[in-house]
């Protein structure tokens, strides 16, 4: 379980190190944001299809068809000739990785006893912090030394051992279990997560545009978006209404702002200061020791208000994000990038941990999977949006409609702007009186 945890992650992480060399092989800069959003894009229905797949059948078949998927993906983006081509493989991997998250956590709630989840989930997050650490220096050596195309093509060999190893564990997970969730609401869902994927595709569609189809496109798809979220978040999620959706919302804002501008960051140091692919994935790996330092140091602290860490968490990464400048402005320095990075890092380190205990104390126990699953919805959205609005600017500074550091630069500013908000509204997520809202299709 941890291995295949561990893989996922480490593609996660390596893409951004290996992409502006994919990029450039297959000629697909106006492109650039588009791997990133169509897994996040995928990933949103696969989160919703697997779930309610799991309620249906069991955890069994999402997971295994959800990493023969996420292999197909792999081998898809790793053999493409062409740029429409890789982002289709992504597109794959983000469905397939989307049902097998999913899965994961309903075998480990089905087969471990709770004495022994608190270890699991411990063992499932060092599965995320050490491809964080190893993942973007790996896949820039592999990219320097071989190919970016090892990137995805050297993980199936690992992802079959990983399905070997689980295969014990499955034999025990029981089948699905009796809900009373009608027919309808499963469909409603599914529904949504899929007028959320088109809504996203076609608004950034859009704004890569520059004629009246591109504002149409726009217009629709933040329309169907808007109608999509709805039925996926809390009311008021998007406005940070005190309470749940400020805590949900929240964790949106956080998870843009900072990979938005992670989603950059190789670019411009292999572009515009000439770095190599394992240079320009330090700072990447930077960001990861400091976000791992930060929620060491938010845990050390039990007593503080969490809102607290989470205003702070939220102004030191748009302190980090507006730093970003440096690398950009004539004369500025790559190297800068490193401990910068870090320290937004840290940010989130101190952010990110404190919004899940508050959306914990927010939640009836009965309420906690639907307000989780609507927390990491909000996460996908967010982060596909922003990417993709750093990506339409990228595309422009290929079309010659302005220099790539200055649009490199626009990102740096929005983000900060972005997680500045943040800031000044992280007072919503006061610790209050528990929260019974249900989301639209839960009820």
């Amino acid at each position: 379980m941890v291995l295949v945890m561990s893989l996922i992650a480490f593609e996660a992480m390596a893409v951004a190190t290996a992409l502006p060399t994919t990029v450039a092989e297959l000629d697909g800069l106006a492109y650039y944001g588009w791997p990133f959003t169509a897994f996040l894009v995928a990933n949103i229905l696969g989160m919703v299809t697997g779930g309610t797949l799991g309620d249906r059948i069991g955890p069994r078949l999402p997971l295994l068809g959800g990493l023969t998927i996420f292999t197909g993906g792999l081998l898809l983006a790793g053999l493409a000739p062409t740029m429409l081509v890789f982002i289709a493989g992504r597109t794959v991997q983000g469905f397939g990785s989307g049902l097998v998250i999913v899965a994961l956590y309903v075998v480990l709630g089905a087969v471990y006893p709770d004495r022994a989840r608190p270890a699991i989930f411990a063992a499932l997050a060092a599965a995320w912090v050490i491809p964080a650490l190893l993942g973007p220096p790996i896949a820039g050596a592999i990219t320097e030394h071989l190919s970016w195309r090892w990137v995805f093509l050297g993980l199936p060999p690992f992802i079959l051992a990983g399905v070997l190893l689980l295969l014990p564990a499955l034999r025990r997970t029981p089948g699905a279990t009796p809900s009373n969730e009608q027919g309808g609401g499963s469909l409603r869902r599914t529904g949504a997560a899929l007028g959320a994927g088109a809504g996203i595709a076609t608004l950034l569609y859009g704004a890569g545009r520059l004629d009246l189809l591109g504002l149409a496109a726009v217009l629709a798809g933040a329309a169907v978006l808007g109608l999509s979220a709805r039925r996926l978040l809390p009311p008021g999620t998007a406005l940070l209404r005190r309470g749940l959706p400020a805590v949900i919302g929240a964790r949106g804002l956080l998870a843009g702002s900072f990979f938005a501008v992670d989603a950059v960051l190789p670019l411009t140091l292999t572009t515009v200061h000439g770095y190599s692919p394992t240079a320009a994935g330090i700072p990447l790996m930077a960001g990861a020791v400091g976000w791992s330092t930060g929620s060491w140091v938010q845990g050390r602290y039990p007593d503080l208000p969490r809102f607290v860490f989470v205003r702070t968490g939220f102004t030191v990464l748009a302190a980090g994000c507006l730093a970003m400048l440096v690398i950009v402005v004539p004369g500025g320095a790559g190297w800068v990038a490193y401990p910068i990075w870090f320290i937004a890092g840290l940010g989130m380190g101190l952010a990110m941990p404190s919004v899940g205990v508050l959306l914990l104390e927010k939640s009836p126990p009965e309420q906690r999977g639907a307000n989780s699953a609507a927390m990491q919805i909000a996460d996908v959205m967010t982060s596909a949006l922003t990417i993709g609005a750093a990506g339409a600017l990228v595309a422009a500074a290929e079309r010659g409609l302005l220099p790539l550091p200055v649009a490199v630069g626009v990102v740096n500013v929005a983000m900060a702007l972005l997680a500045a908000t943040g800031a000044v509204l992280a007072g919503r997520l006061r610790s209050a009186a528990r929260t019974v809202e249900p989301l639209p299709l839960a009820a």
